[in-house]
Protein backbone atom coordinates (compact mmCIF):
# COMPACT_ATOMS: atom_id res chain seq x y z
CA UNK A 1 0.00 0.00 0.00
CA UNK A 2 2.12 3.40 -1.05
CA UNK A 3 0.59 5.65 1.68
CA UNK A 4 2.08 8.44 -0.71
CA UNK A 5 -1.03 7.96 -3.04
CA UNK A 6 -3.75 7.20 -0.30
CA UNK A 7 -5.78 10.48 -0.34
CA UNK A 8 -8.88 10.90 1.05
CA UNK A 9 -9.98 12.49 -2.28
CA UNK A 10 -11.95 15.14 -3.53
CA UNK A 11 -12.90 17.27 -0.19
CA UNK A 12 -15.47 19.99 0.73
CA UNK A 13 -15.18 22.92 2.71
CA UNK A 14 -18.53 23.33 5.01
CA UNK A 15 -19.71 26.33 6.98
CA UNK A 16 -21.53 26.35 10.44
CA UNK A 17 -23.45 29.56 11.38
CA UNK A 18 -23.62 30.43 15.55
CA UNK A 19 -26.13 33.00 16.26
CA UNK A 20 -25.32 32.88 20.10
CA UNK A 21 -23.01 35.54 21.13
CA UNK A 22 -19.64 34.43 22.27
CA UNK A 23 -17.36 36.15 25.02
CA UNK A 24 -13.36 36.32 24.20
CA UNK A 25 -11.46 36.09 26.77
CA UNK A 26 -10.17 39.97 26.27
CA UNK A 27 -13.63 40.88 27.14
CA UNK A 28 -15.21 41.55 23.64
CA UNK A 29 -18.61 39.37 22.20
CA UNK A 30 -19.31 38.55 19.28
CA UNK A 31 -23.06 38.59 18.25
CA UNK A 32 -22.31 35.95 15.68
CA UNK A 33 -19.94 34.19 13.70
CA UNK A 34 -19.11 31.28 11.11
CA UNK A 35 -16.50 28.44 11.03
CA UNK A 36 -15.24 26.66 7.96
CA UNK A 37 -14.77 23.26 8.40
CA UNK A 38 -13.80 19.54 6.56
CA UNK A 39 -14.17 16.15 7.34
CA UNK A 40 -12.21 13.24 6.30
CA UNK A 41 -13.89 9.67 6.67
CA UNK A 42 -17.20 8.64 8.26
CA UNK A 43 -18.44 9.15 11.72
CA UNK A 44 -19.56 6.00 13.48
CA UNK A 45 -23.21 5.16 14.89
CA UNK A 46 -21.76 5.66 18.62
CA UNK A 47 -19.80 8.49 17.12
CA UNK A 48 -16.98 7.73 19.31
CA UNK A 49 -14.01 7.98 16.59
CA UNK A 50 -13.79 11.46 15.80
CA UNK A 51 -10.24 13.24 15.69
CA UNK A 52 -10.03 16.93 15.62
CA UNK A 53 -7.10 18.11 14.13
CA UNK A 54 -6.05 21.92 15.25
CA UNK A 55 -4.10 24.07 12.79
CA UNK A 56 -1.02 26.54 13.40
CA UNK A 57 0.04 30.21 12.35
CA UNK A 58 -0.95 29.85 8.85
CA UNK A 59 -2.66 26.70 8.43
CA UNK A 60 -6.26 26.17 7.59
CA UNK A 61 -8.95 23.80 7.97
CA UNK A 62 -7.61 22.14 4.83
CA UNK A 63 -5.67 19.00 5.84
CA UNK A 64 -6.38 16.37 3.39
CA UNK A 65 -7.20 15.69 -0.13
CA UNK A 66 -7.63 18.21 -2.97
CA UNK A 67 -10.13 20.35 -4.09
CA UNK A 68 -12.11 19.61 -7.69
CA UNK A 69 -11.59 23.20 -9.10
CA UNK A 70 -7.98 23.03 -7.55
CA UNK A 71 -6.28 19.71 -7.61
CA UNK A 72 -2.95 21.35 -6.59
CA UNK A 73 -4.25 22.82 -3.38
CA UNK A 74 -3.53 19.73 -1.56
CA UNK A 75 -4.11 19.53 2.32
CA UNK A 76 -1.28 20.70 4.62
CA UNK A 77 -1.26 17.55 6.46
CA UNK A 78 -1.63 14.92 3.89
CA UNK A 79 0.91 13.06 3.96
CA UNK A 80 -0.37 12.12 7.79
CA UNK A 81 -4.22 11.65 7.28
CA UNK A 82 -6.00 9.48 4.76
CA UNK A 83 -6.54 5.52 4.28
CA UNK A 84 -3.47 3.18 5.45
CA UNK A 85 -1.62 6.64 6.40
CA UNK A 86 -0.84 7.31 10.54
CA UNK A 87 -4.30 8.96 10.74
CA UNK A 88 -6.62 6.36 8.98
CA UNK A 89 -9.62 7.82 7.62
CA UNK A 90 -10.83 3.98 7.36
CA UNK A 91 -10.99 3.97 11.22
CA UNK A 92 -11.29 7.67 12.71
CA UNK A 93 -13.11 10.69 11.60
CA UNK A 94 -11.21 13.26 10.88
CA UNK A 95 -12.44 16.88 11.70
CA UNK A 96 -10.61 20.73 10.39
CA UNK A 97 -11.39 23.84 11.28
CA UNK A 98 -10.31 27.26 10.50
CA UNK A 99 -9.61 29.15 13.94
CA UNK A 100 -11.89 31.98 14.76
CA UNK A 101 -9.74 35.41 13.17
CA UNK A 102 -8.75 33.83 10.44
CA UNK A 103 -9.16 34.09 6.82
CA UNK A 104 -10.18 31.09 5.15
CA UNK A 105 -13.79 31.40 5.64
CA UNK A 106 -14.14 31.54 9.30
CA UNK A 107 -15.70 34.89 10.82
CA UNK A 108 -12.52 37.06 11.17
CA UNK A 109 -10.77 40.78 10.37
CA UNK A 110 -12.22 40.46 6.28
CA UNK A 111 -15.90 39.60 7.26
CA UNK A 112 -17.96 42.36 7.62
CA UNK A 113 -18.74 43.62 11.02
CA UNK A 114 -22.76 43.69 11.20
CA UNK A 115 -22.32 47.15 13.39
CA UNK A 116 -20.36 49.26 10.72
CA UNK A 117 -21.57 47.10 7.62
CA UNK A 118 -17.84 47.30 6.53
CA UNK A 119 -14.98 45.11 7.18
CA UNK A 120 -14.20 44.46 10.40
CA UNK A 121 -10.16 44.93 9.82
CA UNK A 122 -8.24 45.60 13.07
CA UNK A 123 -11.44 46.32 15.06
CA UNK A 124 -12.03 42.71 15.28
CA UNK A 125 -10.73 41.33 18.78
CA UNK A 126 -7.87 39.68 19.69
CA UNK A 127 -8.55 35.43 19.67
CA UNK A 128 -6.95 33.78 22.45
CA UNK A 129 -5.77 30.01 22.09
CA UNK A 130 -8.91 29.35 24.63
CA UNK A 131 -11.32 31.15 22.04
CA UNK A 132 -10.03 28.54 19.73
CA UNK A 133 -10.97 25.93 21.68
CA UNK A 134 -14.27 27.09 23.26
CA UNK A 135 -15.44 27.67 19.42
CA UNK A 136 -14.49 24.14 18.15
CA UNK A 137 -16.50 22.73 21.62
CA UNK A 138 -19.41 24.57 19.61
CA UNK A 139 -18.85 22.85 17.06
CA UNK A 140 -18.50 19.48 18.15
CA UNK A 141 -22.10 19.64 19.59
CA UNK A 142 -23.54 21.01 16.35
CA UNK A 143 -21.92 17.75 14.74
CA UNK A 144 -23.32 15.61 17.43
CA UNK A 145 -19.78 14.80 18.84
CA UNK A 146 -20.01 14.75 22.90
CA UNK A 147 -16.30 13.61 23.24
CA UNK A 148 -13.42 13.43 20.52
CA UNK A 149 -11.67 9.93 20.24
CA UNK A 150 -8.31 12.94 20.33
CA UNK A 151 -7.25 16.20 19.29
CA UNK A 152 -4.27 17.13 17.90
CA UNK A 153 -2.10 19.25 16.56
CA UNK A 154 1.41 20.81 16.16
CA UNK A 155 2.60 24.18 17.22
CA UNK A 156 0.11 26.84 17.99
CA UNK A 157 -2.58 23.53 17.33
CA UNK A 158 -0.96 21.28 19.75
CA UNK A 159 -1.11 24.26 22.03
CA UNK A 160 -5.01 24.07 21.53
CA UNK A 161 -4.98 20.67 22.09
CA UNK A 162 -3.31 21.11 25.15
CA UNK A 163 -6.13 23.71 26.28
CA UNK A 164 -9.09 20.83 25.77
CA UNK A 165 -7.37 18.70 28.52
CA UNK A 166 -7.99 21.76 30.65
CA UNK A 167 -11.04 23.41 29.21
CA UNK A 168 -13.27 20.24 28.69
CA UNK A 169 -11.33 16.71 30.44
CA UNK A 170 -14.19 15.12 30.37
CA UNK A 171 -14.52 15.38 26.49
CA UNK A 172 -11.16 14.41 25.31
CA UNK A 173 -9.79 10.66 25.23
CA UNK A 174 -6.48 11.25 24.14
CA UNK A 175 -4.39 14.71 23.40
CA UNK A 176 -1.42 14.92 20.46
CA UNK A 177 0.93 17.85 21.87
CA UNK A 178 3.45 18.27 18.46
CA UNK A 179 6.52 20.75 18.74
CA UNK A 180 4.85 22.80 21.48
CA UNK A 181 5.31 24.41 24.56
CA UNK A 182 3.49 25.46 27.51
CA UNK A 183 4.09 29.28 26.64
CA UNK A 184 6.57 31.14 24.63
CA UNK A 185 10.02 32.33 25.60
CA UNK A 186 11.01 36.00 25.72
CA UNK A 187 12.64 35.17 22.24
CA UNK A 188 9.76 33.63 20.88
CA UNK A 189 7.75 37.07 21.71
CA UNK A 190 10.39 39.10 20.40
CA UNK A 191 10.45 37.16 16.85
CA UNK A 192 6.44 37.66 16.73
CA UNK A 193 6.43 41.44 17.90
CA UNK A 194 9.47 42.27 15.31
CA UNK A 195 6.85 40.53 12.70
CA UNK A 196 4.13 42.44 13.86
CA UNK A 197 5.93 46.05 13.74
CA UNK A 198 6.92 44.90 10.25
CA UNK A 199 3.19 44.99 9.20
CA UNK A 200 2.15 48.11 11.76
CA UNK A 201 4.50 49.80 9.85
CA UNK A 202 3.89 49.42 6.63
CA UNK A 203 2.44 52.35 4.98
CA UNK A 204 -0.49 50.34 3.40
CA UNK A 205 -1.85 48.75 6.54
CA UNK A 206 -3.69 52.00 7.33
CA UNK A 207 -4.91 51.49 10.82
CA UNK A 208 -5.72 47.68 9.89
CA UNK A 209 -8.76 48.97 7.36
CA UNK A 210 -6.74 48.37 3.68
CA UNK A 211 -9.81 46.27 2.71
CA UNK A 212 -11.93 49.40 1.75
CA UNK A 213 -8.95 50.96 0.40
CA UNK A 214 -8.08 48.51 -2.31
CA UNK A 215 -4.69 47.79 -0.61
CA UNK A 216 -2.18 45.40 1.25
CA UNK A 217 0.21 45.51 3.32
CA UNK A 218 2.12 43.03 1.17
CA UNK A 219 5.67 44.62 2.43
CA UNK A 220 4.98 44.45 5.99
CA UNK A 221 3.58 40.56 5.79
CA UNK A 222 6.45 39.76 3.60
CA UNK A 223 8.71 41.07 5.74
CA UNK A 224 7.08 38.91 8.92
CA UNK A 225 7.27 36.01 6.88
CA UNK A 226 11.10 35.76 6.10
CA UNK A 227 11.65 36.47 9.56
CA UNK A 228 9.14 33.31 10.81
CA UNK A 229 11.01 31.07 8.31
CA UNK A 230 14.10 31.75 9.31
CA UNK A 231 12.99 30.61 12.93
CA UNK A 232 11.11 27.72 11.33
CA UNK A 233 14.15 26.09 9.59
CA UNK A 234 17.36 24.74 11.57
CA UNK A 235 21.17 26.03 11.12
CA UNK A 236 21.67 22.21 9.61
CA UNK A 237 18.61 22.74 7.14
CA UNK A 238 19.99 25.70 6.14
CA UNK A 239 23.39 24.69 5.33
CA UNK A 240 22.30 21.75 3.71
CA UNK A 241 19.92 23.04 1.08
CA UNK A 242 21.65 26.57 0.92
CA UNK A 243 24.98 26.76 2.44
CA UNK A 244 26.44 29.82 0.68
CA UNK A 245 25.40 28.93 -2.86
CA UNK A 246 25.41 32.09 -5.35
CA UNK A 247 22.60 32.80 -7.47
CA UNK A 248 25.35 33.88 -10.23
CA UNK A 249 28.59 33.19 -11.06
CA UNK A 250 30.13 36.23 -9.44
CA UNK A 251 29.01 38.60 -6.35
CA UNK A 252 27.07 41.58 -7.48
CA UNK A 253 28.08 44.22 -4.89
CA UNK A 254 24.65 45.53 -4.50
CA UNK A 255 21.78 45.06 -2.68
CA UNK A 256 20.29 42.36 -4.84
CA UNK A 257 19.81 39.01 -4.13
CA UNK A 258 23.71 37.04 -4.12
CA UNK A 259 23.03 34.06 -2.53
CA UNK A 260 20.47 31.14 -2.57
CA UNK A 261 18.95 31.69 0.83
CA UNK A 262 17.98 35.37 -0.24
CA UNK A 263 16.22 34.03 -2.77
CA UNK A 264 14.27 31.55 -1.36
CA UNK A 265 13.37 34.00 1.43
CA UNK A 266 11.79 36.38 -0.94
CA UNK A 267 10.28 33.82 -3.04
CA UNK A 268 8.46 32.52 0.50
CA UNK A 269 7.79 36.30 1.73
CA UNK A 270 6.16 37.15 -1.94
CA UNK A 271 4.25 33.81 -1.87
CA UNK A 272 2.91 34.45 1.29
CA UNK A 273 1.93 37.86 1.44
CA UNK A 274 0.05 36.82 -1.96
CA UNK A 275 -3.12 34.83 -0.31
CA UNK A 276 -2.43 35.44 3.45
CA UNK A 277 -4.31 38.60 5.63
CA UNK A 278 -2.01 40.58 7.39
CA UNK A 279 -4.47 40.93 10.31
CA UNK A 280 -5.17 37.14 10.89
CA UNK A 281 -1.18 37.00 11.47
CA UNK A 282 -1.50 39.68 13.86
CA UNK A 283 -4.01 38.06 15.74
CA UNK A 284 -2.50 34.37 15.31
CA UNK A 285 0.75 35.55 16.80
CA UNK A 286 -1.08 37.09 20.00
CA UNK A 287 -2.81 34.09 20.35
CA UNK A 288 0.56 32.40 20.38
CA UNK A 289 2.19 34.98 23.04
CA UNK A 290 -0.79 34.86 25.29
CA UNK A 291 -0.96 31.01 25.74
CA UNK A 292 -0.31 30.52 29.25
CA UNK A 293 -1.70 27.69 31.28
CA UNK A 294 0.22 28.25 34.26
CA UNK A 295 -0.14 31.86 34.41
CA UNK A 296 -3.32 31.76 36.71
CA UNK A 297 -1.94 29.12 38.80
CA UNK A 298 1.44 31.42 40.08
CA UNK A 299 3.63 29.85 36.68
CA UNK A 300 2.78 26.32 38.11
CA UNK A 301 2.42 24.25 35.28
CA UNK A 302 1.91 20.67 37.21
CA UNK A 303 -0.97 22.85 39.36
CA UNK A 304 -2.24 23.72 35.92
CA UNK A 305 -2.32 20.62 34.35
CA UNK A 306 -4.19 18.51 37.28
CA UNK A 307 -7.69 19.31 35.94
CA UNK A 308 -6.51 16.88 32.48
CA UNK A 309 -7.71 13.57 32.48
CA UNK A 310 -6.33 12.71 28.80
CA UNK A 311 -4.03 10.07 27.77
CA UNK A 312 -1.00 12.25 26.22
CA UNK A 313 1.61 11.63 23.27
CA UNK A 314 3.63 14.76 23.04
CA UNK A 315 6.63 14.76 20.26
CA UNK A 316 9.12 17.15 19.82
CA UNK A 317 11.95 17.27 17.30
CA UNK A 318 16.36 18.09 17.86
CA UNK A 319 16.63 21.02 15.78
CA UNK A 320 13.03 22.71 16.49
CA UNK A 321 15.41 25.93 18.33
CA UNK A 322 12.09 27.84 18.82
CA UNK A 323 9.72 25.25 20.33
CA UNK A 324 12.72 23.17 21.45
CA UNK A 325 12.31 19.90 23.26
CA UNK A 326 12.87 20.61 27.11
CA UNK A 327 9.41 22.91 26.55
CA UNK A 328 7.79 19.47 25.16
CA UNK A 329 9.29 18.05 28.61
CA UNK A 330 8.24 20.78 30.37
CA UNK A 331 4.98 19.33 29.67
CA UNK A 332 5.35 16.06 30.35
CA UNK A 333 6.82 16.54 33.24
CA UNK A 334 3.72 18.20 34.44
CA UNK A 335 1.34 15.21 33.20
CA UNK A 336 3.38 12.75 34.85
CA UNK A 337 3.30 14.71 37.72
CA UNK A 338 -0.27 14.75 38.07
CA UNK A 339 -0.18 10.74 37.44
CA UNK A 340 -1.46 11.12 33.75
CA UNK A 341 -0.55 8.34 31.26
CA UNK A 342 1.94 9.89 28.78
CA UNK A 343 4.02 8.66 25.96
CA UNK A 344 7.26 11.31 24.86
CA UNK A 345 9.12 10.82 21.40
CA UNK A 346 12.11 13.29 20.62
CA UNK A 347 12.50 12.72 17.06
CA UNK A 348 15.90 13.00 15.23
CA UNK A 349 15.35 15.23 12.67
CA UNK A 350 17.35 18.27 10.47
CA UNK A 351 14.26 20.22 9.42
CA UNK A 352 13.78 23.09 12.75
CA UNK A 353 10.00 23.59 13.98
CA UNK A 354 8.69 22.67 10.35
CA UNK A 355 9.82 18.93 11.20
CA UNK A 356 6.12 17.99 12.66
CA UNK A 357 4.64 18.71 8.48
CA UNK A 358 7.53 16.67 6.86
CA UNK A 359 6.88 13.10 6.16
CA UNK A 360 9.57 11.63 8.22
CA UNK A 361 9.17 7.75 8.98
CA UNK A 362 10.11 7.56 12.24
CA UNK A 363 7.79 10.32 13.25
CA UNK A 364 4.76 8.49 11.45
CA UNK A 365 5.59 5.83 12.71
CA UNK A 366 5.41 7.01 16.26
CA UNK A 367 1.85 8.85 15.30
CA UNK A 368 0.96 5.65 13.53
CA UNK A 369 1.32 3.51 16.43
CA UNK A 370 -0.06 5.79 19.15
CA UNK A 371 -3.14 6.29 17.18
CA UNK A 372 -3.69 1.93 16.17
CA UNK A 373 -3.58 1.97 20.43
CA UNK A 374 -6.41 4.65 20.46
CA UNK A 375 -9.64 2.68 20.94
CA UNK A 376 -13.27 3.82 19.42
Amino acid sequence: MNETTNSVGLAQPQRARFDTPITLAGGATLPAYELVYETYGELNAARTNAVLVCHALSGNHHLAGCYADSPKNIGWWDNLIGPGKPLDTRKFFVVGVNNLGGCYGSTGPMSVNPASGKPWGADFPVVTVEDCVATQARLADRLGIDGWAAVMGGSLGGMQALQWTLDYPERIRHALVIAAAPKLTAQNIAFNEVARQAILTDPDFHGGHYYERGVVPARGLRLARMLGHITYLSDDQMAEKFGRKLRREALQYSYEVDFEIESYLRYQGDKFAGFFDANTYLIATKALDYFDPAGRYGDDLPAALARAKANFLVVSFSTDWRFAPERSREIVFGLVHNGLRVSYAEIESSAGHDSFLLDDAHYHAVLRAYFEGVAV
